[in-house]
């Protein structure tokens, strides 16, 4: 098993905001740009101008266009973008605690009760499906297979699923199946866990709400919205009113 390398509570929040800041920020100016083509959109002709008369009172091409584009800009984008890198984060911001155990993406310390944890990071706390479930349970029991043959012990205790961000009251269905037999530390507990600090959870999320001073898209947006209103207007039925 891996030496403890140890990552320091700074260094976790410099490197966090780094990885925010040339991951997820610019990807998600990458996929607001996209937006103004009409192609990157499923359009739903019984709900569009509905969609736009609840967000606006009306539904010229420029009110649809906001329906469409907000909820991927503000939801669906940029939670996507965090997903999908999330070994990206794993690797870059948590590789002090990496692991060389098969099926765990960090190894650390337990700052609770000083037992050395296997864990799987997941981002959130209803991002995991019936599938994964089997799958992370596998994980953990190869792992303390592999202790056992190597005269680790590992004890159930032991594995863990860390979720970076929520709260156990918003754990899904497949989380609590796996904390029948394993540990699943979410959001604050995970992070105090993890780092001795029992406020580095507000600490880091704080740190990283520092780069959205930096990241202005007004102009941005209202470009987008304007591009995407333009397409809209040659489709029949939408028309400007």
């Amino acid at each position: 098993m891996p030496k403890e390398i140890g990552t320091s509570n700074e260094d976790i929040i410099k490197k966090a905001k780094i990885f925010f800041k040339e991951t997820i920020a610019k990807n998600h100016v990458k996929n607001t740009t996209k937006l103004k083509n009409i192609n990157n959109f499923n359009i739903n002709p019984f709900l569009n101008k509905y969609l736009a008369n609840y967000l606006t009172g009306n539904d010229d091409p420029e009110s649809i266009a906001k329906a469409l584009i907000y909820p991927r800009v503000l939801g669906t984008s940029i939670t996507t973008s965090f997903g999908s890198n999330l070994q990206k984060f794993i690797n870059t911001t948590l590789e002090g605690y990496g692991s060389t155990t098969s099926g765990m993406d960090i190894e650390f310390i337990d700052k609770i009760d000083g037992r050395r944890k296997y864990c799987q990071i997941k981002a959130g706390p209803q991002t995991i499906n019936y599938d994964d479930v089997t799958t992370i349970q596998n994980h953990f029991k190869s792992a303390i297979n592999l202790g056992r043959t190597n005269g680790i012990p590992i004890a159930n205790m032991d594995c863990v699923v860390g979720v970076f961000y929520g709260e156990n009251s918003d754990l899904s269905a497949f989380y609590k199946t796996i904390a029948e037999d394993y540990t699943v530390l979410v959001g604050k507990d995970f992070w105090h866990h993890l780092t001795g600090d029992e406020n580095f959870y507000k600490e880091l999320t704080d740190g990283i709400g520092e780069i959205a001073n930096e990241f202005d898209s007004t102009d941005l947006l209202d470009k987008t919205i304007k591009d995407l209103a333009e397409e809209l207007k040659s489709i029949n039925g939408i028309k400007r009113s």
